[in-house]
């Protein structure tokens, strides 16, 4: 009996080898069956992975702008948009340049109805008529500007004669000067200078006689310039609203609303900026032509007129307008004299700068003497004369659009409506 039970212990004990032998074979062989799953799928990824890099090889060879970085092809999308707004601008002072007279007649129309249209306003809102507002104001506008003019010229003409001997005092004096100065200069010297001038001339008399025809065209369009003004000054005037809400129907809807806000307040700024601008410019021509008047100075009167003018150029014509009374008192009344008149120039013009404008222009139109100094000759190399005296307007009334319209495009800004006609002319 204990040899059966013997048997029995020594078979089952057989029979949990095997059964180990085998768990340890079968776990041998799926361990390689994983591996060489492992390693199938490794290599599928691994050829699926060179695939798709060739097929990126081939899309790029196929595609090269996938090849460009991209702070490069943002480079080249600004690039090309600017190209297209400077070929749009290009364009457009182009066709100013072909239509200029117009344009600038168009311009100082503009300006002259924002230094008049309040007074319009004023008499319609006093029991007077449009019509007739306009007819009154506009009749005495031009009627001063009308006598300004005839009292220059015959300023002028009357003082003419004087200047021509006292200018060629001033030249004796200064020769006499030269001769007795360090510089060492001989009389040869200046009459070699004289006759070169005096060559000079009179070879450019056949060209200044040629330019006559030339001198009629252009006193021709002067005239058409100024009629065109005034036509169009009346009109404004007159129908400015009308015109203004015209003019919104032809601007896109989606843009109108900011249009219609941003128009009366460039129509603000350029009130401010010509009617101070006018009150700068008569303290100005008033103040230094009294000081040069009480310094002998003669053409007084004509030279406080052309500081006037002047002033409308900021910056440069204070400068230009200055130099000529400095300059016509050195010729005329000697060194002493010019000094004070330069001392007069620099003095209004200081109080100008740093008290009038900043009081009477106010923050409105403040811009910084950098952007005038530009604007100034931009549009005088643009237009000459005039389009110096309507670059300081235009990049006021640009700078107020501007600010308006990025204030009305922030987000959380409340903006109120405006409507069409407000503060139309």
């Amino acid at each position: 009996m204990s040899g059966v039970q013997g048997w029995f212990g020594r078979l089952k004990g057989r029979t949990a080898a095997l059964r180990e032998h085998g768990a340890r074979v079968r776990a041998r062989r799926e361990a390689e069956d994983a591996a060489e799953y492992a390693a199938e799928n490794a290599a599928e990824h691994a050829a699926e992975h060179a695939a798709e890099r060739a097929r990126e090889a081939t899309d790029t060879a196929r595609n090269p702008a996938g090849a460009v970085p991209w702070g490069v092809r943002v480079a080249a999308e600004a690039g090309w948009r600017f190209l297209v707004l400077a070929a749009t601008l290009w364009v457009l002072m182009r066709v100013i340049g072909a239509v200029r007279l117009v344009v600038l007649a168009f311009v100082v129309a503009l300006l002259v109805t924002a230094l008049l249209q309040p007074t319009v306003a004023r008499l319609h809102r006093r029991g007077l008529s449009r019509g007739l507002a306009t007819a009154l104001t506009a009749i005495c506008g031009f009627v001063v500007l009308g006598l300004v003019g005839w009292f220059v010229v015959w300023q002028v003409s009357e003082n003419l004669g004087d200047l021509t001997d006292r200018v060629q005092e001033g030249i004796e004096e200064l020769k006499r000067w030269l001769l007795k100065s360090p510089f060492h200069v001989t009389e040869q010297q200046i009459n070699d200078i004289a006759k070169k001038l005096s060559d000079s001339v009179g070879t450019s008399t056949s060209e200044i006689t040629s330019s006559g025809l030339k001198g009629v065209t252009v006193v021709v369009e002067i005239v058409t310039g100024l009629l065109l003004a005034m036509f169009s000054t009346l009109f404004m005037l007159y129908d400015g609203r009308h015109i203004w809400q015209w003019t919104l129907r032809l601007v896109p809807a989606a843009a109108r609303r900011g249009v219609a806000g941003a128009g009366p307040r460039a129509w603000r700024t350029l009130t401010a900026y010509v009617r101070g601008t006018l009150i700068v410019a008569l303290i100005d021509a008033v103040f230094i032509g009294v000081g040069i008047y009480f310094l002998g100075v003669p053409l007084a009167v004509p030279i406080a007129v052309v500081i006037f003018l002047s002033s409308f150029v900021p910056l440069v014509g204070a400068v230009a307008s200055g130099a000529l009374a400095v300059v016509v008192a050195l010729v005329t009344q000697g060194v002493f004299t010019a000094l004070m008149a330069l001392l007069v120039v620099l003095l209004v013009q200081q109080i100008e700068g740093h008290i009038l404008q900043p009081f009477i222009l106010g923050r409105a139109v403040r811009i910084h003497p950098l952007g005038v100094v530009l604007a100034v000759a931009t549009g005088g190399i643009i237009a000459g004369i005039g389009g110096a005296v309507v670059a300081v307007p235009l990049v006021a009334v640009t700078n107020t659009v501007v600010g308006y319209l990025r204030t009305r495009a922030e987000p959380g800004t409340a903006t109120s409506s405006v409507a069409a006609g407000e503060g139309a002319p």
